[in-house]
């Protein structure tokens, strides 16, 4: 296929939102009589899931101590729930599992799904909860958990079918899609600071609007807008922070039990819940019993064929590199420097068995694989969506990603020139404002 010249709108990122966006444009476009997706052009420097979306570990919840996070989740978990085939989208449902410290979060989140009408369950003790698990596994022996949110909706989906999903339907509507394409700059003109073409290593391709979804790659398209590198930020108290970097990379650590996934199914036979367990009970190492942290921990995991086995991560970690320094290329378990260790598979495995018996010396069965990758947080860990250069539309999803993928039909919507309710506590503007959305007990810089 042609690079074309020219297209009305150039969507940089061949990801989640990259294509949810392309789709949801097209679609509306068409229902208004203007001709689908033949204007739209997504680009990507590598290849359609090339990036984060293509190692996600696609978990969809709505679990949110931010109730703008919660309302955007149900959003988009109707979305997923809209075509599952085509998404390989699986609505097991979503287990959040804490401690005493975490218990009025998870309440007070229980509490406004209710308002939403979003179907979950809470269970408050540590007798109650401990009985509400083993309900579901009979080897449940997790300690310190004194609340337990279950989540009927929500679940996983596998990673790359989805986005390939996506790209289907964008394809059918008339969305071109490219591959091997890097952006490296984008001109202006007409005495204004909107962008009139996006420069590539294949020519300039002219356009009336661009919508960046460059997942990790955000900081790099950010500074080719010439767009500020530090913020200031109001905190609650009033002050102003000044001078905290627009980015910041954390490395996301995961990895995969290569066992039978059937091995995770319930008392019941049934194929069980995503399970999120954070606790501050110490944790032990299940191959010498040695003292592996007394700090609060947390893990995720669930059955998953797609990864053969049992798939999950925990808490991720901060990359000191300067942000200008960090080493993108190659991404994922390209990386040479960015995937798990030892002391990752270690204190994973040794989790699992914390919580359920089933996983008692499995470590053995560890996949030991390149894993993992990273994600660019904003300063407060949530989104950014908005507009800049007057014509430039930006989804910084600050690594909640894959999840969300409902945010490209409020993209869509903002394009036509339909502000969108959900995306307006996401604007960049929040962080001068004071407008910070607040901040749960979780380990996970994320919830």
């Amino acid at each position: 296929m042609a690079m074309p010249t020219h297209v009305k709108t150039v969507i940089i990122g061949a990801g989640i939102h990259g294509l949810s966006t392309a789709w949801h444009l097209a679609e509306k476009l068409e229902a208004q009589g203007k001709g689908g997706g033949g204007d739209i052009l997504v680009i990507d420097k590598t290849g359609i899931a090339a990036g984060a979306s293509g190692i996600a570990c696609g978990v969809v919840r709505n679990n949110y101590f931010q109730p703008a996070m919660r309302e955007l989740m149900a959003q988009s978990v109707e979305v997923w729930e809209s075509d599952p085939k085509a998404f390989s989208y699986h609505p097991v449902g979503y287990m959040q599992i804490s401690p005493e410290s975490m218990r009025a979060d998870i309440a007070s989140i229980h509490a406004q799904q209710q308002d939403i009408g979003y179907e979950s369950a809470f269970i408050e003790g540590e007798a109650q909860s401990m009985a509400y698990m083993k309900g579901l596994f009979s080897d449940w022996r997790a300690k310190g958990i004194t609340s337990v949110l279950h989540e009927k909706k929500g679940g996983y989906a596998n990673n790359t079918a989805a986005i390939y999903g996506l790209a289907t339907k964008a394809e059918n509507l008339g969305v071109r899609i490219l591959s091997g394409i890097t952006v490296t700059g984008f001109r202006a003109g007409h005495g204004s600071a909107a962008v009139t073409a996006v420069e590539t290593d294949k020519g300039a391709i002219e356009c009336e609007q661009v919508v960046v979804a460059a997942g990790p790659w955000a900081s790099k398209i950010w500074d080719m807008l010439e767009l500020p590198k530090t913020v200031s930020i109001k905190g609650p108290d009033g002050k102003v922070h000044e001078g905290i970097d627009t980015w910041r990379y954390w490395c996301l650590e995961e990895g995969t039990l290569g066992v039978d996934p059937e091995l995770q199914k319930t008392n019941d036979g049934k194929m069980p819940p995503v399970i999120h367990v954070d606790t501050d009970e110490p944790l032990y190492s299940d191959v010498d019993g040695s003292l592996i942290t007394e700090e609060m921990w947390g893990i995720y995991y669930k059955p998953d064929f797609n990864f053969g086995g049992i798939q999950g991560g925990a808490m991720p970690y901060k990359v000191e590199t300067p942000v200008d320094k960090v080493a993108l290329d190659p991404y994922g378990p390209e990386s040479p420097e960015f995937i798990v260790d030892d002391n990752f598979a270690h204190m994973w495995c040794s989790a699992l068995a914390f919580c359920q018996k089933r996983f008692e010396g499995q470590i053995k069965y560890y996949k030991n694989e390149p894993s993992g990758g990273l994600g660019c947080f904003t300063p407060d860990s949530f989104p950014v969506f908005d507009r800049f250069r007057e014509n430039v539309t930006f989804i910084a999803d600050s690594n909640h990603g894959y999840k969300m993928i409902g945010v490209g039909k409020l993209i869509a919507d903002e394009l036509l020139g339909e502000e969108s309710r959900l995306l307006t506590p996401f604007r960049f503007s929040r962080f001068a404002e004071g407008k910070l959305h607040p901040v749960s007990n979780s380990p996970f810089p994320w919830s």
